[in-house]
């Protein structure tokens, strides 16, 4: 027997012939290397069947990201499928297993795997008397992902600092990716377990951010992830901010119509009053 130190969502593990300790992932029974990091499809995977068991403990103001974490299909590799499905509605998603078309039946042809080139972490932490060094951050999160995540530096193109937001650019497009090299969708998802506190290594230690030995808050994260191929979605997929600007220059356009028509009707009875009145004047004078 071993401890998958990298995955703490594992079974039945035990130490193979070259010393190396393999285990079973949770939910889809996969054999995953603990010396990497395990891929995200597998992971998410056994943290759907985690939630399902009733094993893990809930924090009190937990809410359910519903797309966000779904129980995904994977390949033998660990990627995952193309097509994802949740009954009879279904969805292609990119190497991140993230939806980039808008959601339909079971007919939905989902032709390749588009592979996520660009991975942008946004941090924001709390409120400070003075900025953080950007240079010390910086040599923080590089040196953080580079070692504890095993990406190589040549992947984290931009680390950069506005207080109070963070931002970390991963790039890592199909031809760069070698066998050896970890996936920066691995890497991001690990990442923002370990700053939310729900690490999946087995210490569950997750990552204390200290700058110049000072701790350091974050209060949000997102995530956002640019694809070699432009997502699909429709203006249903429209952020309602969006859609709120289309819905008022449209009642824009219908008022002035509604006007332009109430305008031309008050002529139209205006002339038509006026050639009464003259009908009369002249039916007047004729007697």
């Amino acid at each position: 027997a071993c401890v998958c130190e990298k995955n703490k969502r594992v079974t039945d593990c035990r130490v193979d012939g070259s010393g190396r300790c393999l285990c079973q992932a949770i939910g889809s029974g996969a054999i995953v290397d603990c010396s990497t990091l395990t891929s995200k499809c597998l992971l998410m995977k056994a943290e759907v069947m985690g939630s399902k068991s009733g094993r893990r403990e809930k924090p009190k103001d937990a809410f359910e990201d519903t797309d966000g974490l779904y129980d995904p299909e994977c390949e033998n590799t660990g990627a995952f499928k193309a097509k994802q499905c949740n009954g009879t509605t279904c969805w292609c998603v990119n190497t991140a297993g993230v939806r980039r078309t808008d959601k339909h039946d079971a007919d939905l042809k989902c032709s390749e795997l588009v592979r996520t080139m660009w991975i942008i972490i946004e941090m924001k932490h709390a409120e400070r008397n003075a900025p953080l060094n950007a240079e010390s951050l910086k040599k923080f999160f590089m040196d953080t992902i580079t070692s504890r995540y095993q990406l190589n530096s040549r992947y984290i193109t931009n680390v950069l600092y506005e207080n109070p937001y963070i931002t970390i650019d991963l790039k890592q497009n199909a031809s760069q990716k070698s066998a050896g090299d970890v996936d920066i969708a691995d890497v991001a998802y690990y990442f923002e377990k370990d700053v939310k506190g729900q690490s999946i290594f087995h210490n569950n230690a997750g990552i204390n951010v200290s700058i110049d030995n000072e701790p350091v808050k974050l209060e949000k994260t997102v995530v956002y992830y640019v694809d070699e191929i432009a997502p699909e979605f429709s203006m249903k997929s429209l952020t309602p901010g969006v859609i709120a600007v289309i819905v008022v220059v449209l009642v824009a356009i219908v008022a002035a119509i509604v006007v332009l028509v109430l305008t031309r009707r008050r002529k139209g009875k205006y002339v038509k009053a006026e050639v009464k009145e003259m009908n009369e004047m002249h039916r007047g004078l004729n007697a």
